[in-house]
């Protein structure tokens, strides 16, 4: 078929052509923002799950379903290496002209950005050169203590005031955001708590992998009754079945059901790869309706696809030890596998596994959804790691 009218999209947030499966999770937002705009107390969200759910695509569409209804929004990517402080500043700086720029008669815009300016002064004496310009005298005294917990709040509720001020709703939207230390996240969740407290129009959506709601918790233990963790799983057989057949129908083409089961068994109903599995099939059939022995030819191609992209951009983050680990989890399975289990492949006692197990979470590779448990963030990794290194050296 005609590849330059493929309807599939495989990428890092690229929107699918079907957005299925998710509609609960759109009406909690949708609730969400509605009461926020009214000033009625609601828990902020942060979305959790495995990689290539679709998190970054559910948070993309509840930030256009933000613009849609007036919110002034930004979009943040937290990463590696990259302290909260210096990535947020020049967002709020852009947030900040923006209501700047809007009709209205009260000075709290300007004391926001007075504000901002004696956060970024702090962050400059504490972290080093930071480049933001911002033309406008500190206020002393507000967010410039330097302790990340006290001056993130009280910025936040500068802005918070300035956007009541304005009569507009603020929502801030960050991903990733499993990669903030303790302390960063513990200042964002304190910033909600005074937002809340205050019953100012400012929200924050966030997603990250499953070990959220336990670094939220560690964090600070009041975390659960400001924030729900909606879980972002794989979709059902049914509404796989539909974001393959729904996008190409609208274009006059049909998939055989052997076809479509055939994808939900190598797939397991994770949203990018039934991208990348529709995107090959498409490319390769030559008529209507795509076969199973069409998916059977594309497998051959998204196999190595997935190999040399989605997965090895992460494995070549991983130190020789850490390889190892994650070798002998694969040795066991895709599914959650006791600590003991693993030190028993590896031939090891469970205590001298503490250092790397904690570097793989902090990298985002695993996470332990029960005490004692450890899991692949990354769905179908385990295959991914006996394919890279097939036999197993104990």
């Amino acid at each position: 078929m005609d590849p330059i009218k493929n309807p599939f999209s495989p990428g890092a947030g690229s929107p699918p052509p079907e957005l299925v499966g998710r509609d609960p999770i759109l009406e909690q937002a949708r609730i969400l923002l509605g009461r926020v705009r009214q000033r009625r107390p609601e828990k902020s969200m942060l979305l959790t799950g495995l990689r290539g759910v679709g998190k970054t695509v559910l948070l993309n569409e509840i930030k256009r379903m933000a613009d849609d209804d007036g919110y002034r929004t930004i979009f943040i990517e937290a990463h590696e290496g990259k302290a909260l402080g210096p990535l947020i500043a020049p967002y709020l700086r852009t947030l900040l002209y923006d209501l700047n720029r809007m009709a209205g008669t009260g000075d709290k815009v300007k004391r926001g950005l007075a504000v901002l300016r004696s956060f970024i002064g702090a962050l400059k004496l504490t972290m080093g050169d930071i480049t933001i310009g911002l033309d406008i005298e500190p206020e002393k005294g507000a967010a410039d203590s330097g302790d990340l917990e006290v001056d993130l709040p009280n910025l936040f509720i500068a802005i918070g005031e300035a956007a009541e001020d304005r009569k507009i709703p603020v929502a801030i939207f960050i991903d990733e955001i499993q990669y903030f230390n303790k302390k960063e996240l513990g200042a964002l969740i304190m910033g909600m708590h005074k937002i809340q407290q205050h019953q100012l129009p400012l929200v924050l959506l966030g997603a990250g992998l499953p070990i959220l709601p336990g670094l939220a918790g560690e964090s600070k233990s009041y975390a659960e009754r400001l924030f729900s963790f909606p879980n972002i799983g794989a979709l059902s057989i049914d509404d796989t079945a539909k974001a393959l057949q729904d996008p190409a129908q609208e274009a006059g083409i049909a998939f055989d059901p052997s076809a479509l089961t055939e994808v939900y068994r190598l797939t397991k109903g994770y949203p990018y790869f039934l991208q990348e599995w529709g995107y090959v099939a498409w490319n390769i059939a030559t008529s209507s309706p795509i076969t199973l022995q069409v998916i059977q030819d594309a497998t051959l191609t998204v196999i190595p696809r997935l190999d040399e992209n989605f997965f090895r951009v992460r494995y070549e983050r991983l130190t020789p030890s850490e390889k190892n680990f994650l070798r002998a989890m694969a040795e066991l399975g895709q599914d959650a596998h006791r600590t003991g289990d693993i030190a028993d492949i590896l031939g090891v006692k469970v205590t001298s596994l503490g250092p790397v197990r904690a570097k793989l979470i902090n990298k985002g590779m695993i996470y332990s959804p029960a005490h004692g448990d450890l899991a692949f963030t990354v769905p179908l990794f385990s295959d991914f790691m006996i394919r890279t290194i097939p036999k197993f050296q104990g």
